[in-house]
């Protein structure tokens, strides 16, 4: 499941690599017929979810959780507890979730404001049915030439 994927060229690699019973979750419509439409006939190979991750009710379960900054999004507590309640619900013991956020020499908005993290941070807020497996840090830049510095947590559900 590609949290936030929308036009992401994830999911055409993920292809590529042989993978099946993907899932591509965005909030937004136009996003998700983007990759539809670059995809061609192998569109109908993927799930699209247009949803809010918050509120999705969870459907089959899935042995990966990829989001590459939907949770930063996430500034009310309610809202990131309801995103980790998906989260749990969603991913199966044994899953693994890779969370990218910025960190905290990230910026403090993106259009929005955000959260900035650490790397053990979402696992406090994850709790203990999850374990933090591996971390790292990465200079984005964007078109526009900004750096922005991400932070990726793998947790694995235990």
């Amino acid at each position: 499941m590609d949290i936030g994927g929308g036009a992401s060229r994830l999911v055409d690699a993920l292809l590529d690599a042989g993978f099946r019973h993907v899932t591509v979750l965005d909030i937004a419509e136009s996003a998700l017929d983007l990759a539809m439409r670059r995809l061609g006939p192998r569109a109908s190979a993927v799930t699209w979810v247009r949803a809010d991750v918050a509120s999705r009710e969870p459907g089959v379960p899935f042995d990966l959780w990829h989001d590459r900054a939907v949770f930063h999004f996430m500034t009310r507590p309610e809202n990131r507890q309801a995103y980790l309640a998906t989260l749990r619900k969603t991913l199966r013991p044994g899953g693994q979730a890779i969370i990218a956020t910025f960190s905290m020499t990230g910026p403090e908005r993106s259009g929005l404001p955000v959260m900035r993290y650490e790397p053990e941070s979402p696992a406090v807020e994850l709790g203990g049915s999850f374990r933090l497996a591996e971390s790292l840090r990465e200079e984005h830049v964007t078109p526009a030439g900004k750096v922005q510095n991400f932070q990726f947590s793998r947790f694995a559900r235990v």
